[in-house]
């Protein structure tokens, strides 16, 4: 068990000469029980009711729908629908390959929060457009259901590759490290905290370069010194300010960066045990344990990222991107170049072509992809909460118009990459390595699009052994 791994203390006496107590937080019993994130139902009373219709749900001048997708594959399946490999069949983008998320309305509805989420996560896609978030190219509604259009990001997962290699060289975590924080820092400029940095929802391209996804847990309009109190993340990388609810804000993602780096250069999260409660008891009055391989300038970035009061987490004050820039260990850096995507990736998926779904589940992948008939359909009063998920991104045609109503997009630089794929070796997989030496097996490969099976706030992370 990985858990059993970071039990071990290892003598060095430079391993815990920054640790102390005064960086452990107490916290009562009964304040690491989770909150119910069930008990509130959407509540219709102030919406009056229409007839929805094709036109109304759908009121760009150009539109796209389902029969404007072919389905190719089936890349993975949450509990709310499922992740689709897709073609377009229409327009001048026709033959480009998208993954398209599907998400079933009446089971998002239930839950004012995941309503609120899903929403967020559209308008968030519109808004933000950077070279390591991935791109929302088309949004679009029926009666019973929301469909995302995204880039098709054939490299698969971080995770994946976290796997096979078992742990990365501080080199290659570097440069995956430089590219999120651009990415970071751009979303905490537009005043949005991510809240969910993990492997799994880092994602390739097929030059093996990096995109943030999955928006859903995102909380937006969040200025400098403003706090949020919402429980949710993923255990092993949240922060213990959110574990405490006592207010948390952009330095969230930061604790998660150093959490996600720690991961990368041991091959777990620095605080791990059997269970969740445990798990959250490590992360608030654990110790860090930092093997003796690392550099002192790993050390030092990881030390200070993992600072569990706030005002002390690097990252935490006003000009935070610059000064986690300006840290030693990423001396080599040159941040224009990485902006620009001028620096190699480290290594690159192997792909037959732009369609190609080796880096997906075959579990998924071998299934006939079907998008079922609507069974259930929301009343129209229910469905006017999905007003204006209708979009077109701008740039992916000349002549498109973007709407004025918010849920349909296309984004703009849809066609450059995907019609030019690149045909490349990847390094051969490493063994995992852990402190103890022992080989660790990977376990089977997971689609990095869909939704988690339950979309509770908070999950557990799935522990590599």
């Amino acid at each position: 068990m990985m858990a059993g791994i970071f039990d071990i203390e290892l003598h060095d006496e430079d391993l815990h000469d920054e640790d102390s107590d005064d960086d452990t937080i107490q916290v009562e019993e009964g304040d690491l029980e989770e909150p119910n994130l069930n008990e509130i139902i959407l509540e219709s009373e102030d919406i009056d009711a229409v007839e929805l219709s094709e036109t109304n749900a759908n009121p760009s001048r150009e539109r796209a729908g389902p029969a404007d997708f072919e389905l190719t594959k089936v890349l993975g399946r949450g509990g709310y629908g499922k992740v689709f490999q897709v073609k377009k069949l229409t327009g001048k983008d026709s033959g480009t390959i998208f993954a398209m998320k599907v998400l079933k309305k009446a089971s998002i509805v239930r839950n004012q929060k995941d309503t609120a989420h899903t929403k967020a996560e559209r308008n968030i896609l519109e808004a933000v457009k950077h070279p390591f978030i991935v791109d929302l190219m088309y949004a679009f509604q029926t009666e019973g259901k929301l469909y995302l259009i995204l880039e098709y990001l054939s490299g698969g997962e971080l995770f994946m590759h976290l796997e096979r290699e078992g742990i990365f060289l501080e080199d290659t975590a570097c440069f995956y490290l430089s590219e999120i924080i651009l990415a970071l820092d751009h979303l905490h400029r537009q005043g949005i905290i991510y809240r969910d940095l993990k492997p799994e929802n880092i994602l390739l391209d097929a030059q093996g370069h990096l995109k943030l996804t999955d928006f859903g847990l995102c909380k937006e309009h969040i200025s400098e010194g403003t706090i949020t109190h919402t429980f949710c993340g993923t255990i092993e990388y949240m922060a213990p300010e959110i574990l405490t609810r006592s207010g948390h804000g952009k330095a969230v993602d930061w604790w998660s960066l150093g959490a996600l780096m720690y991961d990368m250069l041991t091959g777990a999260p620095p605080f791990t045990a059997e269970n969740r409660k445990k798990t959250i008891e490590k992360i608030l009055r654990g110790k860090l344990i930092l093997p003796p391989y690392l550099t002192p300038d790993a050390r030092d970035l990881i030390r200070k990222l993992l600072k569990r009061q706030v005002a002390q987490r690097l990252g935490s004050s006003p000009g935070d991107v610059d000064i986690i820039q300006r840290h030693p260990f990423f001396k080599n850096i040159n941040w224009r170049d990485v902006m620009c995507r001028k620096v190699d990736a480290p290594f690159k998926p192997s792909l037959s072509g732009a369609d190609d779904v080796s880096q997906f589940d075959t579990k998924f992948t071998r299934q006939t992809p079907i998008d079922s008939p609507e069974d259930s359909m929301l009343s129209e009063s229910l469905n006017l909460v999905f007003q204006g998920f209708t979009y077109v991104a701008p740039s992916i045609l000349e002549d498109f118009r973007r709407p004025n109503t918010g849920f349909t997009y296309v984004a703009p630089s849809v066609l450059e990459e995907m019609n030019n794929p690149r045909i490349i070796k990847s390094r051969s997989p490493r063994k995992i390595h852990t402190f103890h030496q022992v080989p660790i097996a990977a376990p089977p490969l997971r689609n990095p699009f869909a939704n988690r099976d339950d979309k509770m706030e908070v999950v557990s992370h799935l522990h590599r052994h």
